[in-house]
């Protein structure tokens, strides 16, 4: 698709102090913007002729002045664009459509505001053009919603957080001000049937947004401080004695991260969607193509509580050479060392006395199986660089860095930080402890994983009443790290998880369809080499999966209950499939394969007594073409999964 990019029209407009009202619609025109510019900035999302968002008194507040009050608009002026971008590390499609219009509008005193309608929703963002730095006090902006909204909120206490909170669905007339926040994404559910994901984009040496209710059925953006003063807390992180007055000291000419809003009319719009890579800066043109994402063995959730071995089982060589062969046997590229690998938490720079780090780089690299190493991120900052170049030089295939927990603008720009240094030594980097995807997976492709979820190393605590609304919150806004791989599997009711035996809510078949359900360019395999041997057909479907794709297709979805997709690698699709805790049927039409052509379709199903005992399933072959429909029967919490080639 040829790229189509014009400035359609500027008006000068003499520095009028109030304006007529600003339209911009969706290419398809289904979205229409309104901005009005009075004593303050305004504007209002409609699908059709219903408003499905507000957004009232755009400002930023400086350290000597308001952007944003009593505006004087000198400029509007018009641009779009239809272009398909091909994606590094795509866990949708290959080619992104990047089809907008957009609208910029300049006032007096430095500053504009840019709006991009897509059809699959829009977005607003500041650009400054001020002299010297700048202290960003505060960033305002109420977003209002029809009334009898509701919304999937994370709710936390305060800006310190670890991102694993459950969904909680609100009345959004019942969440106050004086109540807790929630952290990005938000998705609302309106009276019409409408959903409103909101999210952030292309976020960068700044604060993360938070949301508040204000007792009125809407919201407003909130944000950490800067740090001012630190003291000692433990071995991982650091205590934060006092703040800034700021959310944010920057350079007065700049862009600020967009204020994303992706508008749903049916929930699979939800799972589609791209905007927040649409929207970030796209990677350097520089070699990314060492950035290989994949499967990888994970030690940490089953413990190393190895079986059937002649040695003791710990952070050790010889474990750690049975993790290798699993991952070699099975076709895994990589495996990670978690906590315990190091000398001790802080001292990274050695490995433990019973592990030869050297021997299993060297092994691993026999067998086509690389390791990633855990870090704190004190650990990093510390010594960064030379850090860095130690396990390039080592030949580490990455780092996954943990316990971050906090947002604000130095926080933030640590991660950018971390991943370009990361980028120059050729490292994965998987972040742990961290914020949800804000759009730096696109800038910096060896960024392939972040946490952000409460996923499954949360024991019993993750269950498919919360992670079946992943795909249409979480996952929609990029990567994530859930660690699915059970294969001890249990109803939620009979979850009995401990460090010696783990175990994952759900039925089997709903286990292995996460790996078709979820998006993540790197995905773990947490249960142990045992575990999977002991299942084998099981761990041959997930070590078969890829962890980026061509093609996606939505066959069914309904936020929070069921989703089925069909997706493409190459010549081969995968078709998952799961449910809550109401057993589902329905059937899916192989219209998507090639006509023509005979395929063998091998698929995992929920077994007679799945819902009594959630380890039963059925492994069936059969041959199928475009003309075939497959009836899917899913048990409560149950699920379905299949390779069609």
């Amino acid at each position: 698709m040829k790229k189509l990019l014009s400035v359609c029209c500027a008006l000068l407009l003499g520095g009028a102090a109030q304006a007529k009202p600003i339209e911009v619609a969706s290419p398809d025109g289904r979205l229409r913007l309104t901005v009005e510019v009075t004593d303050r900035i305004d504007y209002t999302l409609r699908d059709g002729d219903d408003a499905v968002l507000g957004g009232e008194g755009l400002a930023l507040r400086l350290a000597d002045r308001t952007l944003g009050e009593r505006p004087r608009l000198r400029r509007v002026s018009r641009s779009s664009a239809d272009e398909l971008l091909q994606r590094i590390n795509p866990t949708k499609n290959a080619g992104v459509r990047n089809r907008y219009n957009a609208v910029r509008l300049d006032f007096a005193g430095g500053y504009a505001l840019e709006f991009r309608l897509f059809d699959e929703g829009a977005a607003y963002r500041f650009v400054t053009s001020l002299p010297g730095g700048i202290d960003v006090m505060e960033e305002r902006v109420r977003f209002t919603l029809p009334e009898g909204s509701e919304a999937w909120l994370s709710e936390v206490g305060g800006f310190n957080s670890m991102y694993e909170e459950p969904y909680t669905l609100r009345q959004l007339s019942a969440f106050g001000p004086d109540g807790r926040m929630t952290y990005l994404p938000v998705l609302t559910a309106e009276p019409s049937g409408r959903k409103v994901l909101l999210a952030e984009s292309d976020l960068r040496d700044y604060p993360c947004m938070f949301l508040r209710g204000d007792g009125r059925g809407g919201f407003t953006a909130t944000f950490p401080r800067v740090p001012k003063e630190y003291g000692p807390k433990n071995d991982r992180s650091l205590e934060i004695l006092s703040e800034e007055t700021y959310i944010a000291r920057t350079e007065g000419a700049r862009t600020f991260p967009w204020r994303v809003a992706a508008v749903a009319r049916e929930d699979a719009d939800l799972v589609r969607q791209e905007l927040v890579w649409l929207l970030a800066e796209p990677a350097a043109e520089r070699d990314w193509s060492w950035v290989q994402p994949g499967l990888v063995s994970w030690d940490w959730w089953n413990g190393m509580r190895l079986t059937g071995v002649d040695f003791r089982a710990g952070r050790n060589t010889e474990s750690y050479r049975r993790y290798i062969d699993f991952a070699a046997e099975y076709g895994i590229p990589y495996i990670i060392m978690d906590e315990g690998w190091s000398a001790s938490t802080t001292d990274v720079f050695r490995p433990n006395p019973n592990l030869d780090l050297e021997e299993l780089v060297a092994y691993g690299g026999q067998r086509g199986v690389r390791i990633i190493l855990w870090l704190t991120w004190l650990a990093v900052e510390r010594d960064m660089e030379r850090l860095f170049g130690q396990l390039e030089e080592w030949g580490i295939a990455g780092v996954k860095i943990d316990f971050m927990d906090r947002s604000d603008q130095w926080m933030v720009s640590y991660y950018e930080r971390v991943t370009r240094c990361a980028a120059e030594h050729r490292l994965l980097v998987d972040w742990h402890g961290s914020y949800t995807p804000k759009g730096l997976f696109r800038t910096y492709p060896n960024l392939v994983n972040y946490e952000g979820v409460l996923g499954m190393e949360q024991g019993a605590r993750c269950q498919p009443e919360n992670s079946n609304l992943l795909p249409f919150i979480r996952n929609a806004v990029g990567p994530m790290d859930f660690t699915p791989g059970a294969m001890l599997s249990a109803q939620p009711e009979e979850n009995r998880s401990t460090n010696s035996n783990p175990m994952g809510s759900g039925t089997r078949a709903y286990q292995l369809a996460l790996y078709v359900l979820f998006e993540a360019p790197l995905q773990m395999l947490a249960d142990s080499p045992m575990a999977y041997e002991r299942e084998r057909p099981s761990a041959e479907f997930i070590a078969s999966v890829p962890t980026t794709w061509d093609e996606l297709r939505v066959l069914h979805a309904v936020c929070g209950k069921q989703l089925v997709v069909a997706r493409r690698k190459g010549v081969k699709w995968y078709v998952g499939g799961f449910t809550n805790n109401e057993p589902f049927e329905t059937e899916i039409a192989l219209d998507f394969l090639p006509a023509g052509r005979k395929f063998r379709m091998t698929s995992f199903e929920d077994g007679v007594n799945a819902d009594l005992q959630a380890m039963d399933y059925r492994r069936r072959v059969r041959i199928v073409d475009a003309s075939t429909r497959i009836p899917v029967k899913m048990v409560r919490n149950g699920g379905w999964a299949a390779v069609i080639e």
